[in-house]
């Protein structure tokens, strides 16, 4: 007899699913680079990419002047004669070469130099950025010109520091504003452009780099004396370094770079500094990217060696004169009435200001839609900005197209008067 089978169980009842966790949020940014802003020139360049804009907001030299042939030839010498060398890793100083050709160039223009003096560095800009490193802690106080480098701005404030700009006039920071500021703030450092600065154009008298440099031996100061556009000068005498005088020679470090006289894709640069500094700064490279590119550092070597790089700068140096000239004829008709600028003397930049009702930040996106571009005078401040100014590059275009560019300006600030 077969016994009856237990009723099979009822199914438990289906379960919902877990909801898996949320994902925890990733720790954020640092303090610094949360706090700190992109370049304004950048995101403008960005914005007036159109090959119809006429821009003169970029520091960009003309690409018909570099010496392709030279510089090619040169890299080819390089990799064909020592392509072991030129492909591989070097020391973090730079390659001797390229130190002992530099060294040379400073020396003969006044301030005796050995290659043990400098460090090469990809682009001056990577200078600044090693000194930051080597010198600031977060919350010191950095002095600078009014108004500023923007990208040397973007440094210290990536640094943590807090940057103070130094009351000046037309021939830069006022020496007793600055032993002044140097009592009350204890900066560790002085930032300028003396020569043809960016963005203004001006040129700190002999005098005024004495003064400036006797503030830091009896006050106890860094000066950091950053000098791309010194050889891009038209008109007038050289003047010596902040580095050649003798109260600052134990204070000073100088920065050079290849990037306006032979090219910026080179990113060449270079310091020159005392010997602990310079170290620190070595450190802090090795950190950063080891060394800068060693193939790029040869050929520069190579075409210093067998070219003629002062002839090339005397050609692309008259090519920029008439440029400056074909703005600064233009300046008159394409501003409005009350407008001042500068002439300067070198360099790739001129600034103009506007009258007090002019804001030339709010006023570029109607001038853009002219086709023109430049850039606002206001990120250029450290402190309280002036709205009214504006920078504007002449060594991009030729006299034709600044001509037109000026054109389009007038009529951009016109239709916004």
């Amino acid at each position: 007899m077969t016994l009856p089978s237990a009723p099979a169980p009822a199914p438990a009842p289906a379960l919902a699913p877990t909801p898996a966790p949320a994902p925890a949020s990733v720790p954020p940014l640092a303090l610094r680079a949360r706090a700190t802003g992109g370049s304004p020139v950048r995101d403008i360049l960005a914005v007036t990419a159109r090959p119809e804009v006429i821009n003169f907001a970029g520091g960009l030299p003309a690409p018909e002047l570099f010496d392709r042939e030279g510089v090619a030839a040169a890299f080819r010498h390089v990799l064909e004669e020592t392509p072991g060398r030129a492909l591989q890793y070097a020391t973090t100083e730079g390659e001797p070469a390229l130190r002992e050709r530099l060294a040379r160039r400073t020396a003969a223009r006044g301030l005796p130099t050995d290659a043990d003096d400098l460090l090469v560095t990809t682009g001056s800009q990577q200078a600044l950025s090693l000194l930051a490193t080597a010198l600031l802690d977060p919350g010191d106080t950095v002095l600078v010109e009014d108004p500023c480098y923007l990208a040397a701005l973007q440094v210290f404030g990536l640094a943590g520091a807090r940057v103070v700009a130094v009351p000046g006039d037309a021939d830069g920071p006022d020496p007793e504003a600055l032993a002044d500021l140097v009592v009350r703030e204890r900066p560790k450092l002085l930032y300028t452009v003396p020569t043809f600065q960016n963005p203004t154009g001006r040129t700190l008298p002999a005098e005024r780099r004495a003064a400036l440099a006797s503030v830091a031996a009896r006050h106890g100061l860094w000066i950091v004396e950053d000098d791309p556009y010194g050889e891009l000068r038209y008109e007038g005498e050289r003047v010596p370094w902040i580095a050649a005088h003798p109260d600052a020679a134990d204070r000073t470090v100088l920065l050079g770079s290849f990037s306006k006289v032979m090219a910026p894709g080179l990113r060449l640069g270079w310091l020159r500094a005392p010997a602990e500094l310079r170290r620190a700064c070595a450190v802090a490279k090795q950190a950063a990217d080891l060394h800068t590119p060693t193939v790029n550092q040869l050929a520069a070597a190579r075409y210093l060696a067998v070219s003629d790089l002062d002839a090339h700068v005397a050609r692309v140096a008259a090519v920029y004169r008439e440029r400056r000239d074909a703005m600064l004829a233009g300046l008159p008709r394409a501003l409005p009435e009350g407008s001042v600028w500068n002439r300067p003397e070198g360099g790739m930049f001129l600034w103009a200001r506007l009258p007090e009702t002019y804001d030339t930040g709010a006023l570029l996106s109607r001038v853009v839609q002219e086709d023109v571009a430049y850039v606002p005078g206001a990120p250029f401040h450290a402190g309280p900005p002036d709205r009214s100014t504006l920078r504007l590059c002449f060594v991009t275009q030729t006299p034709e197209e600044i001509g037109e560019g000026l054109r389009r300006l007038g009529r951009g600030l016109r239709g916004a008067a």
